[in-house]
């Protein structure tokens, strides 16, 4: 998905990615994209909540690369 900015949370704990995602988001125009990447799997629920009360559209997506390790990526769209 084409974003216009990207939040790289990756190795943070709740609440930082969403803290992080915030701070971008209020620096952002209404139709601009932001991708968070997260490594933390409290941030799904976290994320969920707070699209559910902001309004913002969100597509998440769950990685992980052969390695192992789990990546969460959120796109969220401002409106």
């Amino acid at each position: 998905m084409k974003y216009d900015y990207l939040v790289d949370a990756t190795n943070e704990t709740c609440p930082m990615p969403l803290l992080r995602a915030k701070m971008q988001l209020n620096k952002m125009q209404t139709g601009e994209c932001v991708k968070v990447l997260a490594s933390d799997a409290a941030s799904v629920r976290d994320f969920a909540s707070f699209i559910s009360l902001a309004g913002h559209e969100l597509f998440s997506e769950h990685v992980c690369s052969p390695d192992g390790i789990e990546t969460y990526q959120y796109f969220i769209i401002k409106r």
